[in-house]
């Protein structure tokens, strides 16, 4: 039997926030943005939010041409977003063209977003090689047993040496591994609320301050 609604009626009537949702209040905040993500960030892995590291990360060529994918976030410190990539990968090329990214952090079970834009510069030489030796021994073999988003014919073909390589050095972290800080420029923040559909707070940096504004949802 076809069914008389269209794709687009049964995505409308799809819940979207289950539960009670956190409150938001804009007139508590702190002066800086990233204390605030991190009270937000927290607040997820306390609520049990799964993947609350999950985020996006949207880079362009410098013609302009856009993209965008789920990475992890690594950490976060008084001045910057860190992740982690290869740079000889699509994001690192894009990166080192134009280091003008956009992040995206949300948490469902909690109606929140956090939107970033800033831009992105490689992190000390150490970062980037703690970071990699974090990895578990396959994902160490992966990174570097080919080019990222190639195409492959035979994987375990390249994946073997990889393997034989980290297990014959397991210090070994490869230049190409790159702790990327992102600094930001505006910092949005968004909550769903069941009275006010949404609230939506945005720190903008102007030289060294940060300027917060509400914006209409």
């Amino acid at each position: 039997m076809a069914d008389d609604q269209s794709l687009r009626d049964r995505l409308r009537a799809l819940p979207v926030f289950p539960g009670e949702l956190p409150r938001f209040d804009t007139d508590a905040t702190p002066a800086g943005p990233l204390v605030l993500l991190v009270e937000w960030l927290e607040g997820a892995i306390a609520a049990g939010v799964l993947q609350p590291h999950a985020m996006s990360l949207a880079t362009a060529t410098t013609s302009g041409v856009p993209s965008n994918r789920t990475l992890l976030l690594k950490d976060v410190d008084a001045e910057a977003v860190w992740f982690a990539s290869l740079s000889t990968g699509p994001k690192g090329v894009d990166l080192a063209a134009n280091p003008r990214v956009a992040l995206a952090l949300y948490w469902r079970e909690q109606g929140r977003q956090i939107r970033i834009t800033g831009d992105a510069e490689p992190g000390p030489r150490d970062v980037s090689a703690r970071d990699f030796l974090q990895r578990t021994p396959s994902a160490r073999a992966r990174a570097i047993a080919g080019s990222q988003s190639e195409p492959v014919a035979d994987f375990d073909a390249h994946l073997a040496p990889a393997l034989a390589l980290v297990e014959a050095d397991p210090q070994f972290a490869p230049e190409s591994w790159v702790a990327y800080r992102v600094i930001p420029s505006s910092v949005e923040f968004w909550q769903a609320e069941r009275e006010r559909d949404q609230v939506r707070l945005r720190y903008r940096k102007t030289g060294a301050t940060w300027t917060k504004e509400i914006l209409w949802p």
